[in-house]
């Protein structure tokens, strides 16, 4: 009985490969039958998507001239161009299935059918999608801007603004790409939509310092920086008391592009001024005393 059932299985599985194997080879012969009964129709359809996409690369680059022409936003011209090169690309495509003789109406229904699928399936592409045009639209930062993305601590120059995505460079000319959805879905901080910024530092000093010489050094100190606004106040005062001494802080503005170097300049010429007119800097010291133990043990 039990071989009687095996062979049973056997003979099955047999002819479910035999019959999968006799659909497949119909289905490369249908398809080979297509190919020859369509073979001049697909070599002119190769040959038209080869020449529609050197069309749309050529109608891109006279659309960018136009652009740059025009003054457009640098923002607003890198979308608008990356849309145009889609659509130009999905109009080939359509065009090149209606040559070899594919309906293009049967087509359009078919995709129009399956647009529910379709959109459930890219949710995250049609997300970044409006997040592109929300940022054209709202424009929380420019091409050019350096900007900090909240949730994950990305920052760079923005140096595009694409459909989907945004492309930052970083200071150590690293390039991030962030999906647009993320941005517009998350706070983030834009460091030069203005074209000032003001310049903060803080910096110890001893509780037995000269509050008074102090401050009238800074002062001088920040006078003399040709990079600071002079028509803009600046404050010099004591931040904060804490266990090894002051918190002397200060405040300048400065043009937006002037920021880091003023800050690092500024560093420099505190800590300059300071040693020569001796005022300490103080930092946490830590007195370690060794004490050596005598052997007091009696020997027997």
């Amino acid at each position: 009985m039990y071989y009687t059932e095996r062979m049973i299985g056997m003979y099955i599985v047999a002819n479910t490969v035999e019959e999968s194997a006799s659909l497949l080879k119909q289905t490369l012969d249908d398809l080979i039958n297509w190919l020859i009964s369509k073979a001049g129709s697909v070599l002119i359809a190769i040959l038209f998507i080869a020449i529609g996409m050197k069309v749309v690369s050529m109608l891109l680059k006279v659309v960018k001239r136009s652009f740059e022409k025009s003054k457009l936003d640098a923002s607003v011209a890198g979308f608008l161009i990356s849309m145009i090169r889609v659509v130009g690309y999905i109009l080939v495509f359509i065009s090149a299935a209606a040559i070899v003789g594919v309906e293009v109406t049967s087509f359009v229904t078919i995709l129009g059918t399956a647009s529910m699928a379709i959109g459930l399936a890219l949710q995250g592409a049609l997300s970044n999608l409006a997040g592109g045009v929300l940022i054209l639209m709202l424009k929380p930062f420019s091409v050019g801007d350096y900007i900090i993305e909240n949730d994950k601590g990305m920052e760079g120059t923005v140096v595009s603004i694409e459909i989907f995505y945004t492309r930052l460079l970083t200071y150590d000319n690293k390039m991030i790409v962030i999906p647009n959805g993320i941005l517009t879905n998350n706070s983030l901080v834009n460091l030069t939509n203005e074209i000032k910024r003001k310049v903060e530092l803080k910096i110890a000093i001893a509780y037995d310092t000269d509050i008074k010489k102090v401050k009238d050094l800074v002062y001088s100190i920040l006078a003399e920086e040709k990079r600071i606004i002079s028509d803009e106040p600046k404050d010099v005062f004591i931040d904060s008391f804490n266990e090894s001494g002051m918190t002397l802080g200060m405040r300048a503005w400065v043009k937006t592009e002037d920021y880091w170097p003023t800050i690092w300049d500024l560093r420099e010429k505190v800590k300059e001024a300071f040693d020569e007119n001796g005022i300490v800097i103080p930092y946490n010291r830590l007195d370690v005393n060794v004490v050596e133990k005598k052997n007091t043990s009696l020997k027997k």
